[in-house]
């Protein structure tokens, strides 16, 4: 096959908090990498997924939402936006049928860029066709994207289409990376996130956002992975809210999360938990940095 009859490229998947961003990249890939909660800020990195075929590869990156920094955790956060639109081939902004005329930092991220943005309003299902219309046409008005099409990541509706879509926009390129690559991120990346995502679902309020995973341990043999991980906490009355009474909480929190690797590394896992007190890790640049937020 010539190289010029291949496509692939980069496709930033930007929009607010809780739009659907995540539940569209795992339903593109066909894996779930990014982890979904109904809380908003579940997603803090850049997450590249990777899909490949005979003649494409595009790799798709899934980013935070995009809000007005209030940490300096925000701040890295909305760094890795920044750096996914400056190097994306195409731009998915992803909306959905709630949106309330509130995006305009995301529109204003977008102003200066060069390449095809295709608006996806998302969560059609969940919606009239009249409502559907008056959303095409505030977005016609407000942005002119390049496209915009109804979609329902959820459900799969209109998926077909916007890789069509995407595809048709692509440059003409040899693969970025190896085919087999699913994404740029290692297996202690997955590990985090599993159990920061089981976080989220097991605790209130401001806990899951004050509470940051890091794998210190990841130990393959033949038949087991034996994984030690530290999740911490900004303060000492979290830790114990993070425990539990006579550990049930962090057990609950271990066991989901357990059987999520298993799933995904298909192979027994033995996880040990503990919780740590970091002070103020959100504002912190040198704890920031141990945890991955700098690029």
């Amino acid at each position: 096959m010539a190289e010029t009859s291949h496509k692939a490229g980069f496709v930033s998947i930007v929009g607010k908090p809780n739009v659907g961003k995540s539940t569209l990249m795992n339903a593109l890939v066909g894996e779930k990498l990014s982890i979904i909660t109904s809380k908003a800020q579940t997603t803090r990195h850049r997450i590249m997924g990777i899909l490949n075929g005979d003649d494409f590869q595009v790799v798709y990156s899934d980013t935070p939402g995009i809000i007005k920094p209030q940490y300096a955790l925000h701040e890295s956060m909305m760094s890795f936006v920044r750096t996914s639109l400056e190097d994306a081939d195409v731009i998915l902004f992803v909306t959905d049928i709630y949106e309330k005329h509130d995006e305009d930092d995301v529109i204003k991220r977008l102003q200066h860029a060069e390449v095809p943005i295709l608006l996806l309003i998302n969560k059609i299902d969940q919606t009239t066709e009249e409502e559907l219309h008056e959303k095409v046409a505030y977005w016609e008005e407000k942005m002119q994207p390049t496209e915009i099409l109804p979609i329902s990541a959820l459900h799969g509706f209109g998926l077909e289409h916007l890789f069509a879509r995407l595809l048709h926009y692509l440059p003409a390129h040899p693969p970025y990376f190896p085919k087999d690559e699913l994404t740029d991120k290692p297996e202690r990346f997955f590990v985090s996130e599993m159990i920061r995502e089981k976080i989220f679902l097991n605790y209130k309020k401001e806990i899951p956002y004050s509470c940051e995973v890091v794998v210190e341990e990841f130990k393959e043999e033949e038949d087991i992975i034996r994984i030690r991980a530290e999740i911490s906490v900004e303060r000492r009355s979290q830790k114990g809210i993070v425990i539990g009474n006579k550990g049930e909480a962090l057990k609950r929190v271990g066991t989901q999360a357990r059987i999520d690797m298993e799933a995904f590394f298909q192979k027994k896992i033995f996880l040990d938990l503990y919780v740590r007190v970091n002070e103020n890790w959100r504002t912190d640049q040198k704890l920031l940095r141990r945890f991955g937020y700098s690029e």
